[in-house]
């Protein structure tokens, strides 16, 4: 397997839109196969050119999304932007930060996490079953603030985390 040195992290462009979408669905049947109920995860990953093309929108409205390639292969992505939380206007929010499940724990999301937000105040919503993900948004300075919430498109609850400010990398 590669080495972390070895992939590129580098925002997406809109020829990334295909590559992209494919693992963006492959991250979320290999992270979420234990959070979220079979038949969901199936039918949000069933589409993949309904996939492709928010890719393609998302992309072409300006969005920033960053991908980890090792060669030519996406391997994870990360993305952020304006908060969408009313308490938190002004702070950063991530939207997004995957790896496959073959290329992690070599710091591809820890580089993803600051291609995307750098060392900047920001929060994100994690579903609350997933101690992986908060583990790793910890380690980055981020705690759970206390806000939760049900994600409808996944039939699972999220909560909030929080990182006002960031003393560096962990």
């Amino acid at each position: 397997m590669a080495q972390p040195y070895e992939a590129v992290i580098r925002r997406a462009t809109l020829a990334d839109a295909e590559a992209g979408a494919r693992c963006h669905a492959a991250c979320w049947r290999e992270a979420y196969a234990d959070i979220v109920a079979p038949v969901v995860l199936d039918a949000l990953t069933a589409d993949p050119a309904g996939r492709v093309a928010a890719w393609t929108r998302q992309l072409g409205r300006g969005d920033e999304r960053w991908l980890a390639l090792i060669g030519d292969e996406v391997v994870g992505f990360a993305s952020a932007g304006d908060n969408r939380d009313d308490d938190l206007i002004g702070l950063m929010e991530l939207y997004a930060c995957y790896v496959r499940a073959a290329h992690q724990r070599r710091g591809l999301a820890s580089r993803l996490l600051a291609a995307a937000i750098g060392d900047a105040p920001a929060s994100l919503w994690v579903f609350a079953t997933n101690e992986r993900a908060r583990w790793f948004y910890r380690r980055h300075g981020f705690v759970e603030d206390g806000s939760r919430k049900d994600d409808p498109r996944f039939g699972a609850e999220e909560i909030r985390m929080v990182r006002r400010g960031y003393a560096g990398a962990v």
